[in-house]
Formats: C-alpha cells, sequence, structure tokens
C-alpha cells in the first residue's frame, strides 16, 4: 500500500475547497445529463419511460448509493481510485485510475462532435449545413475544448462557473422542451400516445437498456475532487442524491416531451431535437425555438466537457501523488492551485483525436479501434466500484450495479451487424483491451521499482 499522501485525511489540503453542495450538485448535473439521449430514447417507444425507471433503479440508484458510502468512508482527493487502492491494494487502484482516465481521453472527441453537430442542426438552414462540414465542426470543437480547458486551470473558483452555467443551460433546455409538450398535450395535439409502456424484451431492449443505463454515469466523477470539496464526507452524498432525483427526473420528463412533440418512427438519433424543436416552435407559435435550444445545447456541451477535464484531471493527479506517474502529473500551478499540467495534456491529447478524425482512413480506422478498446475498460471502473461498496455493507444494492455493468460490458463485446469479420472485431477489441491492461502493468512495475 502506497503511504498517505499530502491531501488525505491525515494531512492539509494540497488544493483550495471552492465547491459548496450546490457547485456540487451543479457538477453532477453538467457531468451526468446528456440531452442527446432523450431522441435517442424517445426513437424505442412510450417503452423508453420504463426503460429509464428500471436503469434508475437498478444502475443509478446503486451508483447513488455506492457513491454516497464510499466518499464518506474515503472523502480524499482521487474518488474511484482511492476507493480501489483503500479496498484492494495499490495495483488495482492504479488499473481502475487508469482505465478511467484513458477511457474518457477517448470519450471527449465524440462528445464535442456529437453536441456540436446537434446543437449546429437546431440552428436553422445554415446550422445545418454546417453540421454536415466536419472541418468547421472540428474547428468548433476545438474551440469548445480550449475554453473548457482554460477556464479550468486558472482554479475551480472560475471554472466551476463553465460546469454551473451548462448545468442550467441543459436544464433549461429540458424544461423549454418540457412546456412545449404540455402546450401540445393541452391542445390535443399529440404525436404519441403514451400507452404500451411494458417493453418487448428482445437482445435489442436488453442492449438499448443497457446503454441507457450509462447514461446515468457521471456521478462519481464530482467525489473525485474531494479535496476540493467543502466538507465533503457530507457534501458529496448529499449532493449525489439531489443531483440524482433532478437527473432521472429530466431523462424521463424530457423524453416524454419529445415522444409528446414527435411520433417515434419519424425520430432521427441525430436530428431528434431539432424535429422536437421545430415541432415546439410550430405548437408555441415561436420561430426562434430552434435557435434558443441549439444555444442552450452548445452551452450544455460546454459546461460538460468542462466538468469531465476538470474531474478527469484528478485521477492521475492523485496517481501521481503516490508516485505511481510522473511526479509532474502531482504538481500544481504556482498561482491558480490547479493539475495544469495534466489538464494541458488531456487537451492537447483530445485535440490531436479530433484532427486525426479529419485525416485519412488509416488514422481513422485506428482511432476508432482506440474507441472500441475504451468502450470495454470505461466499466472497469465501476466494478471495482461496486465491489468496494460491497465491503462497505452494501450489498444488494451494488449486486444490482454489478450485474448490470456486467451486461454492459457483453454487450459491448458483441460485434456490431456491420463487422465484417465478427472474430477479427473481437480479435482486435479483445486483444486491445489487453494491451492497455499490459501497459498500465508496466508503468505500475516500473514506478514502484523506482
Amino acid at each position: 500500500m502506497a503511504p498517505d499522501r499530502p491531501g488525505d485525511a491525515s494531512g492539509a489540503p494540497l488544493l483550495k475547497r471552492e465547491l459548496g453542495l450546490r457547485d456540487l450538485v451543479l457538477f453532477n448535473l453538467a457531468a451526468v445529463v446528456g440531452i442527446r439521449w432523450l431522441a435517442a430514447a424517445a426513437r424505442v417507444g412510450p417503452a423508453s419511460l420504463t426503460l429509464w425507471l428500471l436503469a434508475a433503479v437498478f444502475f443509478f440508484v446503486p451508483a447513488a448509493l455506492a457513491v454516497a458510502r464510499l466518499s464518506a468512508r474515503w472523502p480524499e482527493q482521487g474518488g474511484l481510485y482511492v476507493w480501489t487502492r483503500r479496498s484492494f491494494g495499490d495495483w488495482h487502484g492504479f488499473l481502475c485510475g487508469w482505465c478511467y482516465w484513458l477511457s474518457n481521453l477517448f470519450y471527449f472527441p465524440n462528445l464535442l462532435l456529437a453536441g456540436l453537430a446537434i446543437a449546429a442542426y437546431l440552428a436553422g438552414e445554415r446550422g445545418q449545413a454546417m453540421s454536415e462540414n466536419r472541418a468547421l465542426l472540428i474547428a468548433g470543437s476545438l474551440v469548445v475544448l480550449w475554453v473548457g480547458a482554460l477556464s479550468n486551470i486558472v482554479g475551480l473558483r472560475v471554472g466551476k462557473w463553465t460546469e454551473n452555467l451548462g448545468a442550467l443551460a441543459t436544464y433549461a433546455a429540458g424544461i423549454l422542451l418540457l412546456v412545449s409538450g404540455a402546450v401540445a398535450w393541452k391542445r390535443d395535439a399529440v404525436a404519441t400516445p403514451l400507452a404500451g409502456l411494458w417493453p418487448r424484451w428482445n437482445w435489442g431492449t436488453v442492449n438499448f437498456w443497457s446503454q441507457i443505463a450509462f447514461a446515468f454515469g457521471g456521478l462519481e466523477l464530482g467525489a473525485v475532487m474531494g479535496g476540493e470539496i467543502r466538507d465533503p464526507q457530507r457534501t458529496v452524498p448529499r449532493a449525489a442524491w439531489l443531483s440524482g432525483i433532478a437527473i432521472a427526473l429530466f431523462y424521463v420528463a424530457g423524453t416524454a416531451a419529445v415522444l409528446v412533440l414527435v411520433a417515434p418512427g419519424e425520430i432521427s438519433v441525430i436530428t431528434g431535437l431539432a424535429q422536437a424543436g421545430t415541432r415546439a416552435g410550430q405548437i408555441l407559435g415561436v420561430s426562434w425555438f430552434g435557435q434558443a435550444l441549439a444555444g442552450l445545447i452548445l452551452a450544455g456541451i460546454t459546461g460538460q466537457l468542462g466538468a469531465w477535464l476538470a474531474g478527469s484531471a484528478r485521477v492521475p493527479f492523485a496517481i501521481g501523488l503516490d508516485r505511481y506517474l510522473p511526479s509532474a502529473f502531482a504538481r500544481l500551478h504556482p498561482r491558480w492551485g490547479t493539475p495544469h499540467l495534466i489538464i494541458l495534456l488531456e487537451t492537447a491529447a483530445c485535440s490531436f483525436f479530433l484532427l486525426v478524425m479529419q485525416a485519412g482512413e488509416t488514422l481513422r480506422a485506428g482511432y476508432q479501434l482506440l474507441v472500441d478498446m475504451t468502450v470495454i475498460t470505461y466499466f472497469v471502473p465501476f466494478v471495482y466500484m461496486f465491489l468496494a461498496a460491497t465491503r462497505q455493507g452494501l450489498r444488494w444494492s451494488a449486486l444490482a450495479g454489478l450485474v448490470v455493468t456486467w451486461l454492459a460490458i457483453a454487450v459491448s463485446l458483441a460485434p456490431p451487424e456491420e463487422a465484417r469479420s465478427p472474430w477479427l472485431f473481437e480479435a482486435k477489441l479483445i486483444g486491445g483491451c489487453a494491451v492497455l491492461a499490459a501497459t498500465a502493468r508496466i508503468v505500475f512495475t516500473r514506478a514502484r521499482g523506482a
């Protein structure tokens, strides 16, 4: 076991405690809520409302219980990494933190491109033309990426407002859709009767359900910043429950609103929110509704990216404090007191991946393979989190979370229909995960022997 490091409960905190209860609730909302999930869920029809509720019961509630219990037990900086290290030893803690950080690095470019494409499509004819221009989307993504990064480098005192405003913007977009749906309901202009709420269970339903369960992922991110939260032992559990209720309501009510506005058979995953926005504008008699929704979504994406950049940076920072990564990872900015080098490294890596997505086919294929590999590694920290929670007395809820996590891993291992060679797909995916794990072991072993 690594010795207690500076910043633990045993020593003075290295980072400034800038986050109170309100900030952490909004940070959780910014990290978790993805408005793009509303259209994806609504395509399934009214049964998606039941799928959201089942995902909340069997994954989100167990995750909230685990975060609340583990953060109260170990409130220091590092969250998932620290919980795993304390429960299972240094190697398992390192592997958990390694997987969590790397999987997020490959997630950011896709989050940016998808979010900006949706926002552009909502902005009208010019925006729709921009949404089909990959070079413009990537340029816009780079701007949003660096705005989020720089706001967090100067400290959470400033950076938290990017997340706070992003959370409020995303929730405001959901409220706009909800009001529009309510007006449509009152005027008897409902596109989808909310009947047939129980889903038909088949492979497609199970596949989709495991995906939307992880739309609830991100509640653990706030706890990673335990060293920057005021009274984390009380604040993190309270924030988890307050934001958890708000997030579950957002997904269920927002999906219902989209269903009221657009029939499931007409909804597109990419342009579904634009379709709902157009219909809402017609019902309300407001021509600028789509542009307003686009602006809110863009602000929300900026806040979400800022939250994940800031939270993810604290994982290698905590590992650096334990000397399993270079000491530079644990260095703070002399003026702003932030892990600026890690944030810059994350931002530079994401910028590179964004440019690769515009490059030749060979590079794009290589990037896609990395994305496929990190899909699996993203779930590894959740396995550790729920196993750690069982050791803290949360047996049944943690078991439910584990089952959903293993189901998501099994679904991710299944080759997609468009795969030309399922066996080659499996070999690349499993081999790639093995390479990532082996690399982690090499780095860990060298650091321990140094």
